[in-house]
């Protein structure tokens, strides 16, 4: 057995370990004093943690794993380490269809409103995979450019739409995921984006086999058109409900999976827990990081991923430069 073997056998554990710790300090974290004895003892402190802390808490594990396994789910159907729903125009694909869905269904239910931002979520991604297919010369770093572009069209049409129905600050809330608001009863539609994830799990050989190509998908019997669609569909759904309950977490679909990747290799089945584990468990330190730099206020989980996922996309482009370089 060698030893990268070894430490994927190993590695959802530790992983998963670090989600339970985190989990705990989430739930005994924040402006009201609340210890473990008082659970036993105390009415009110029972119920802050299970009106408030536990659905935020649900809520940060369920959203990181989600958007962790999107991402890792279109780096593989693109071919590329580089794309994810922060730089395909997913997000903001998806943050335009919530404008839309808010402006002309205002009384509609959140389950509306987040079939509309998928729908446009996954349009703005099919979009980016139509122009990215009509590129000559796919460099490994002009491919998720050319989504930042299409992105940044998609957010640029939505800032004035905003505009125009008095509604920018709302949209700048939206795409920022905050989880300050989240209490029981306001995150249950998580739930919905971790059930998709687990469908990507069990479909896991079937989105590798997609990722390897047309041609070699279909000499094994794999239908490349539909496993593609069926990919593109989670990840649009999976980024609407993110966006539409909490607000968009950026470029945390994009580092998570190329992390995991680089020190457990390309098998997808055997990295997609590892992965979402890994997701859950970093918007969980974010989130508490964001909890204690200025208490008892808090930074946006989004501000804070925001930076680190920029930096670490600044690292990953810079290595894979010097890899080409050194070729």
């Amino acid at each position: 057995m060698t030893a990268r073997t070894t430490f994927a056998a190993v590695a959802p554990w530790a992983a998963a370990a670090l989600v339970l710790l985190l989990a705990v300090v989430s739930l005994l974290l924040g402006a009201a004093d609340v210890n473990v004895w008082a659970l036993f003892t105390d009415a009110e402190a029972w119920q802050v943690v299970t009106v408030s802390r536990v659905p935020r808490t649900a809520a940060l594990i369920l959203s990181g794993a989600a958007l962790a396994v999107a991402g890792l789910i279109m780096q593989h159907l693109a071919r590329n380490r580089f794309v994810a729903p922060s730089t395909a125009g997913t997000v903001d694909a998806a943050g335009l269809g919530l404008l839309v869905a808010t402006i002309s269904f205002a009384g509609s239910s959140i389950m509306v409103k987040i079939v509309i931002a998928m729908l446009f979520a996954l349009a703005g991604t099919a979009l980016f995979i139509g122009v990215i297919q009509r590129i000559q010369f796919k460099d490994v770093i002009f491919v998720p450019l050319v989504g930042l572009v299409l992105g940044g069209v998609f957010a640029a049409i939505a800032e004035f739409i905003a505009y125009r129905f008095n509604l920018t600050q709302t949209l700048s809330i939206w795409m920022n995921g905050d989880f300050s608001g989240v209490i029981q009863g306001r995150y249950e539609t998580l739930w919905l984006a971790g059930a998709v994830a687990l469908i990507a799990y069990l479909f896991a050989n079937r989105f590798t086999a997609a990722g390897m190509g047309r041609e070699f998908a279909t000499n094994i019997g794999v239908n490349y058109r539909a496993w593609m669609t069926t990919g593109l569909v989670i990840a649009a759904m999976v980024t609407a409900v993110v966006v539409v309950t909490v607000g968009a977490i950026p470029f945390l679909g994009l580092i998570v999976p190329n992390i995991v990747t680089l020190m457990l290799g390309d098998n997808l089945r055997r990295v997609l827990p590892t992965t979402a584990l890994t997701g859950a468990a970093l918007v969980l330190a974010c989130d508490i990081l964001g909890r204690t730099l200025i208490y008892p206020y808090e930074i946006a989980v989004g501000t804070i991923v925001g930076v680190i996922g920029s930096g670490v996309f600044l690292v990953l482009i810079m290595r894979r430069r010097n890899t080409y370089a050194a070729a």
